[in-house]
């Protein structure tokens, strides 16, 4: 069975409501499409935003970065977004150009993962979501890299999804003018040819699942 986003008064969309999405399988499609995510928190009562990697395990969403990072070590209430660009919507008026998006933006509070099992998971899915095929192809971090690493949680049940697809909106009388092109300019992501470091052995082959990345949907 399906299940529906609960919104609450912060994470309820009101502008461009038709847009809102409420399945709880919409919010994770557009987190697992996504590669890098913002995470909102307050430093000394001003906002910062961090861009960086994440992953999830079922409705639990994982970031992290260095213990050194005071934004990471003193997050507490938090917002997270995520935005995947479709395309751009093309109008007759300016005041009708748009884009095609899939976004999600996750409020709650930040929990500062300790646990050694959900701190060695959650390090995994967060590498395996940004290079999928590495965790054990690569060596694992040791004891002084997980004592430098810092893992937040955050829970996805308070979640708003919003998704604009489809041409523009325009005025009547500026269809029947006809004066100006209107569409979509769809954008495509795609990966190029693996790049060898500069220090890597000559004859060392691109592994399977760098290459066959190249590839995929």
């Amino acid at each position: 069975m399906t299940q529906q986003l609960s919104p609450t008064e912060r994470s309820t969309i009101r502008r461009g409501s038709a847009r809102a999405r409420t399945e709880r399988s919409d919010l994770h499609e557009v987190l697992d499409a996504s590669l890098i995510c913002h995470l909102g928190v307050l430093v000394d009562g001003a906002p910062r935003v961090l861009p960086t990697g994440y992953g999830r395990i079922g409705d639990t969403l994982y970031v992290h970065g260095s213990t050194g990072a005071r934004s990471l070590r003193e997050a507490a209430e938090v917002c997270v977004t995520v935005t995947n660009v479709d395309g751009i919507v093309y109008a007759r008026s300016a005041f009708h150009f748009s884009v095609n998006y899939r976004s999600a933006v996750i409020h709650g509070r930040a929990r500062q993962v300790t646990d050694p099992d959900e701190r060695w998971q959650a390090l995994q899915v967060i590498t395996e979501h940004l290079a999928p095929g590495s965790w054990e192809h690569a060596r694992q971090p040791n004891k002084k890299e997980l004592a430098a690493t810092a893992v937040l949680a955050l829970d996805l049940t308070e979640a708003a999804v919003k998704i604009r697809s489809g041409g523009p909106v325009d005025e009547d009388e500026d269809v029947e003018a006809g004066k100006a092109w209107a569409g979509v300019l769809p954008l495509e992501t795609r990966w190029g040819a693996p790049e060898p470091a500069d220090d890597l052995a000559a004859d060392f082959e691109v592994p399977a699942h760098v290459r066959d990345r190249r590839y995929s949907a």
